[in-house]
C-alpha cells in the first residue's frame, strides 16, 4: 500500500510539472513574439564602375585621363518588424544609402561630374539564432526598391545631354548581424547589409552599409 501511495504522489508530482510546462511554454513564447522597431546609422560604401565610365566617355570621342571617386557616405535606416517566434522575424523599413559621385578628367580638354543619390524601402525575413540570454546573431534575405537620382554636369569640351535621370526598381539585399539586449525592452545591433541597385543609366552595383543601432521591443500582451 505505501508502493501505491508512492506511485500515486509521483504520478500527482508529474502530472503537475506537466501542468506547470503546459503553462510557462505558452509564456515563453508570447514573451518572444511581438512588435519592435529602432534606427541604424552607419558607412555606407558604393562600387564605382570606372571602367564603364571610361568606356562611355571614349564611345563620344574623349579620352580619360583621371577618374576621382566619392565612393563613401553617412547612410541609416528605419526599422520595424514582428517577431513571431525566437528565431524568425519579418521587418520592413525605409533606408538612406546616401550620395555618391565621381569627377573624370578628359581629352579634348573637360571634366564629368556625377553623383548618385539612393533611398528607399525594404521587406525582410530575417532568421535568428540566441547565443544566451543576452546575445542573438541573425542573418536577412529580402527585397529593396530603391530610387536611384543621379545627377551629371561638364565642363569644358564635355556636354550633358540629359542631367538629371532617376530610376526606381527592386532587388535582393541580405545582410547579417548581432544583437545585444539590455533587457526585453531594449536592444543594440551591429550589422552589415548588401543593396543590389540600379542606377538611372543602366549600371548594376552593390551598394554596402555597416551599422549600428538601437532596437525597441513592445512583447504581445503588454
Amino acid at each position: 500500500m505505501k508502493l501505491a501511495n508512492g506511485k500515486f504522489r509521483m504520478a500527482i508530482g508529474t502530472l503537475g510539472l506537466a501542468a506547470l510546462a503546459a503553462l510557462v511554454s505558452p509564456l515563453a513564447m508570447a514573451d518572444d513574439m511581438g512588435w519592435y522597431g529602432g534606427v541604424n546609422a552607419g558607412q555606407s560604401r558604393a562600387k564605382i564602375d570606372d571602367a564603364r565610365i571610361t568606356s562611355n566617355l571614349l564611345g563620344s570621342g574623349f579620352a580619360t585621363t583621371s577618374i576621382t571617386d566619392d565612393n563613401r557616405d553617412t547612410g541609416y535606416k528605419l526599422f520595424a518588424g514582428y517577431k513571431f517566434n525566437r528565431n524568425f522575424a519579418l521587418e520592413g523599413g525605409y533606408f538612406d544609402l546616401g550620395r555618391f559621385g565621381f569627377t573624370a578628367t578628359t581629352v579634348p580638354a573637360g571634366t564629368l561630374n556625377g553623383s548618385i543619390r539612393l533611398r528607399g524601402v525594404n521587406l525582410d525575413a530575417v532568421g535568428i539564432l540566441p547565443l544566451n540570454d543576452k546575445f542573438s546573431v541573425f542573418g536577412r534575405l529580402g527585397l529593396n526598391h530603391a530610387e536611384a537620382r543621379d545627377s551629371f554636369s561638364g565642363t569644358g569640351a564635355v556636354t550633358v545631354t540629359n542631367p538629371s535621370p532617376s530610376k526606381s526598381d527592386t532587388n535582393i539585399k541580405f545582410g547579417a548581424g548581432l544583437q545585444y539586449d539590455f533587457n526585453q525592452s531594449l536592444g543594440m545591433r551591429l550589422e552589415a547589409e548588401r543593396h543590389r541597385i540600379d542606377d538611372a543609366v543602366g549600371n548594376k552595383g552593390d551598394v554596402d552599409l555597416v551599422s549600428v543601432g538601437l532596437v525597441f521591443r513592445f512583447p504581445a500582451g503588454r
